[in-house]
C-alpha cells in the first residue's frame, strides 16, 4: 500500500419491528453520493473504531445505540487509497432524525428490502452478518 488506508467505523443499526418478527435495520441516503448505506464515518484523530461507528450513528441518524457483536470489516479503493470500515450490530436506542447536509433521510427496512435498498454490494453481507448473530443456529 503506498498510501496510508482511510481508517472508518459504522454500525448495521437495528430495531425490533413494531409488527414483531425479523428486525428493521436503518439505512441513511448521502445526498453527496445519492446513496443509501449503513450509517460510518472516518475516524478522528486518537479515536477507536468502536468509538468512531458509535458517534457516527448518532450524528448521522439522530439516535443512541448500543454495540453488540462486531460485524466483518469491509476493505475498499477510494479515489485510489485503500479503505477499511470496521462494524458493529448495534441495537437502536433513542433519538430522532433530523436531515442535514451528510444525510437528509433515514429508513427502516426489513432485510430483505435493507439488502436491495444499499447501493454497494459490499454492504449487503452486513445484513446477512447481522442476521447471523440475532439469530444464531
Amino acid at each position: 500500500m503506498s498510501e496510508a488506508t482511510i481508517l472508518a467505523a459504522g454500525c448495521v443499526l437495528w430495531r425490533p419491528s413494531t409488527a414483531g418478527g425479523t428486525p428493521e435495520i436503518c439505512l441513511v441516503h448521502r445526498p453527496k453520493y445519492d446513496d443509501w448505506s449503513h450509517p460510518k464515518g472516518k475516524l478522528k484523530h486518537s479515536e477507536t473504531p468502536l468509538a468512531a461507528a458509535l458517534r457516527e450513528v448518532e450524528e448521522e441518524t439522530g439516535h443512541r445505540c448500543t454495540p453488540g457483536a462486531r460485524l466483518p470489516t469491509v476493505h475498499y479503493t477510494v479515489q485510489g487509497r485503500p479503505k477499511r470500515v470496521d462494524y458493529w450490530a448495534a441495537r437502536a436506542g433513542t433519538g430522532h432524525f433530523t436531515p442535514h447536509r451528510e444525510v437528509d433521510r433515514i429508513i427502516w427496512l426489513p432485510p430483505a428490502a435493507a439488502r436491495e435498498r444499499l447501493t454497494q454490494v459490499r454492504d449487503r453481507g452486513l445484513v446477512d452478518a447481522l442476521l447471523r448473530v440475532l439469530n444464531p443456529a
